[in-house]
């Protein structure tokens, strides 16, 4: 067996054990380009690629990964909800973590955890013929070990269910970060896109002190205008924008720029012109 071979390093990792700032940025398209465009360009650690939200196939986020490895840029799935096989794919395609969405329980949390992780925290399907393991050029043991210490798994805190036992899922054992989603939050308190709201202010400092507490990494949404509040709350891993968002501006602003120069008065890039 060879001895020379080694397993990716998480870039985020790399920074979060130095006690410096993760930034990630959200990819809705699927084309690898767009991947590698916003490994090489945007200066961001990781790259979230969803299988929730977005039909995304498993051929496509491999391409995805493939792309941003090229250029030292972590790639976090977010999977869909499903059997442990949902869950360990993207790892041996040599996603650098997996985001596992609406984490309800304790028990829950665990079960991921059981199947993210392999001995002794946990018992993940065993294989190590995929890209992680370097098509089983890395031995066993090298295997098991640089797998629970370089790639990591991400429990989304998005609903109230799981609040009565948020420090005990925090505190668990192979949980490596806790992610505070307050999209679906808000809608599960009853208040929609209310960012203001009492509970969702409370659990989102709570997320971050809890997961400060147990040596764990607080990770959240924002934008490069309240990161800086976020870092400071003990966020370490934050999501600033993401790729729809900002062709969907560009491409607002192409239109808004047409409009002006025609005096036309459309509103939209389908001519739609006001009388």
């Amino acid at each position: 067996m060879a001895t020379n071979f080694h397993m990716r390093q998480s870039r985020v990792l790399r920074k979060l054990r130095a006690g410096e700032t993760a930034i990630a940025l959200k990819l809705n398209l699927a084309d690898p380009r767009i991947t590698e465009m916003a490994a090489r360009i945007s200066g961001v650690d990781c790259l979230w690629t969803d299988m929730e939200h977005v039909p995304n196939d498993l051929a496509v986020i491999e391409r995805q990964i493939w792309a941003a490895k090229a250029y030292d840029v972590d790639v976090l799935v977010r999977v869909a909800r499903g059997s442990y096989s949902e869950l360990i794919r993207p790892l041996e395609m040599d996603a650098a973590g997996i985001m596992v969405p609406h984490v309800m329980s304790l028990a829950d949390a665990k079960q991921i955890i059981y199947h993210t992780k392999f001995y002794p925290i946990g018992r993940r399907p065993l294989d190590g013929g995929n890209s992680d393991g370097a098509f089983c050029n890395l031995e066993l043991g090298d295997y098991i070990s640089q797998a629970n210490d370089q790639r990591f798994n991400v429990l989304q805190i998005e609903d109230p269910e799981p609040l009565n036992e948020l420090e005990d899922i925090i505190a668990l054992p192979g949980l490596d970060m806790i992610f505070f989603g307050p999209g679906d939050f808000s809608q599960g308190i009853g208040a929609p896109g209310k960012w203001d709201h009492p509970l969702l202010v409370e659990t989102r400092q709570s997320v971050a002190r809890l997961a400060r507490k147990h040596g764990k990494y607080a990770g959240t949404v924002g934008s490069p205008s309240n990161m800086d509040d976020l870092v400071a709350m003990g966020y370490q891993f934050v999501s600033v924008g993401a790729d729809v968002v900002g062709f969907g501006q560009y491409l607002s602003g192409i239109a808004s720029s047409i409009n002006r120069s025609s005096g036309t008065g459309t509103d939209s890039v389908y001519g739609s012109t006001k009388s």
